[in-house]
């Protein structure tokens, strides 16, 4: 995927102006990984340094080491976050407590365009607060209707309702950007399966091995109000999966059927352009904004669990109405979906140009 520095830096004003806020005369503390690992770009940081400063921003780079079992703000953050109005994590710590109260004050803010082609796309310049407005509008449909119901071309086949939107309590305490995803749904009112695209994979709360497990053929996860009840498959795929929730559930001493919340893909500018089996862990942590693909947190009584469920091509259903169709969205059949396009043009092209690659 080439890339232009031009857009680039456009990424980062939006990412900058529009979801962390960042004005003239503000303190803007960004959060790295050392820049030997290879989940983030190594340029990242630099470049939204440069923009931060560039609007009048006061910027502070700090280095966090990666912690794979992280579940808090590491106390060397907090004076840092403190002293400072907005945080940009270019960094894992920030969708590990992405759940978490952290208290610091700070507007805090994780990027998901983990590289400079990816917040040179259309990912990370069409307009944060139009995915904002559509993200809105979407969270008012589901939780606001009867029923909703999920298939997709490999078997899945689930139904429920959700909760009432301010009963959920299923968002983050720090902003996404961009913003690829409506509010999570509690899954304790939808029963069915889900097809598994061949392997189950971390939530990227803590970073276990293994922390993909590939499966020989088509396995089927069973679920009824909200926990699950067995896999479908063959004998070994059935024993293996079992053996790995066993295994997790154990590690953590969390509740190991517990199927917490699921959510699907609103951005269409959000691809992955490489082989999945690359690097699942960078794929679970930005390709599921695309609409290709609706994600299940389970495994943990608590969001976001630790195995993930990855559902391809989702069809959803609301109250009759099919909002998704075969992985794509339609945002004409979301109340004021239509009106918000019109007022975000480059929204409204990443639809009309919408990004099929998803790794596999």
């Amino acid at each position: 995927m080439a890339f232009r520095l031009d857009e680039v830096r456009q990424g980062a004003r939006n990412l900058l102006e529009r979801c962390a806020r960042t004005r003239a005369g503000d303190r803007l503390l960004i959060v790295h990984e050392p820049l030997d690992l290879t989940y983030y770009d190594p340029d990242l940081a630099n470049i939204v340094a440069d923009v931060g400063r560039a609007i009048g921003a006061e910027v502070t780079i700090v280095e966090t080491p990666f912690d794979p079992v992280a579940s808090k703000l590491p106390e060397s953050l907090k004076p840092h976050m403190q002293a400072s109005d907005q945080t940009v994590f270019l960094a894992r710590i920030g969708d590990q407590i992405r759940f978490a109260d952290i208290g610091t004050g700070s507007r805090a803010v994780i990027s998901y365009a983990l590289s400079k082609q990816m917040l040179g796309s259309a990912f990370g310049t069409a307009n944060y607060d139009g995915f904002v407005a559509l993200k809105d509008a979407i969270d008012q449909l589901i939780f606001c209707s009867d029923t909703i119901e999920v298939s997709c071309p490999s078997g899945t086949s689930f139904c429920g309702r959700a909760p009432r939107l301010d009963n959920n309590g299923g968002d983050t305490s720090i902003c996404r950007f961009p913003m690829l995803i409506f509010t999570p749904v509690a899954a304790g009112g939808f029963s069915g399966k889900v097809a598994m695209p061949g392997f189950l994979l971390g939530t990227g709360s803590k970073y276990y091995q293994p922390y993909v497990h590939k499966f020989d053929g088509q396995v089927m996860a069973h679920f009824k109000d909200g926990r699950l009840t067995g896999f479908e498959g063959s004998h070994e795929d059935i024993k293996q999966a079992e053996r790995h929730y066993d295994f997790v559930a154990h590690k953590y001493g969390i509740q190991r059927d517990y199927v917490h919340s699921w959510h699907a893909g609103i951005h269409p500018g959000c691809g992955y352009d490489q082989p999945i089996a690359r690097d699942y862990e960078r794929w679970g942590g930005s390709a599921f904004g695309n609409p290709r693909l609706l994600h299940f947190h389970t495994c943990g009584a608590y969001a976001p669990g630790e195995i993930s469920w990855n559902i391809t091509d989702p069809t959803v259903t609301i109250d009759g109405i099919d909002v998704w169709k075969d992985g794509v969205l339609h945002p004409e059949n979301i109340p004021g979906g239509a009106e918000i396009l019109a007022q975000y043009a480059c929204c409204k092209a990443t639809f009309e140009n919408p990004t099929r690659e998803i790794g596999y």
